[in-house]
C-alpha cells in the first residue's frame, strides 16, 4: 500500500506534498492504474493531519485527472499508462544519475553545489526543449 510522508521543514504545504508524492509515484510507475490511494481516514491517522488537508489534495489530483474518487470505495489511480515510466527506463535513469552524483561528490562538490548544478542544467535543458 502507498504510504505518504510529510517533511515539516520543507516549507511546502502538506496538501501539496501529498499531491507531489502521488504525481511522482504515478510517473515512476509505483502507483499503477486502478491502485487505491489510502483512505482519508488512514492518512489522517498515519500523519496526524487535518482531514480537510487530505481531501484538498485528493480533490486537486482529481482535477488533474490523476485519480477518481468512488463513493464508498475510495480514491483510485486513473489509467495514465502513457505517463508512467517503464521499470527498465526508471532503473537505467536512476543508475545514470547515481553515477553522476558519485562523480560530483568525488570531484569535491558538496550537497549545495550538487543541487545548484543540477538545477542550473535542468532549467537550461528545459528551456532548450521549449525553444
Amino acid at each position: 500500500m502507498f504510504v505518504f510522508r510529510l517533511d515539516t521543514h520543507s516549507g511546502v504545504p502538506p496538501y501539496l506534498q501529498l499531491v507531489q508524492q502521488v504525481r511522482q509515484a504515478v510517473l515512476l510507475g509505483f502507483l499503477q492504474p486502478g491502485d487505491r490511494l489510502p483512505l482519508i481516514r488512514e492518512v489522517v491517522e498515519g500523519l496526524a493531519i487535518n482531514p480537510n488537508t487530505v481531501a484538498k489534495a485528493y480533490r486537486q489530483l482529481e482535477q488533474e485527472n490523476l485519480v477518481t474518487g468512488r463513493p464508498g470505495q475510495g480514491t483510485f489511480v486513473d489509467d495514465q499508462q502513457s505517463a508512467a515510466m517503464s521499470a527498465s527506463t526508471y532503473t537505467s535513469l536512476r543508475r545514470g544519475l547515481a553515477t553522476w552524483l558519485r562523480r560530483a561528490y568525488a570531484a569535491g562538490l558538496d550537497e549545495q553545489a550538487v543541487d545548484a548544478l543540477f538545477t542550473s542544467v535542468h532549467q537550461q535543458t528545459r528551456n532548450e526543449d521549449v525553444a
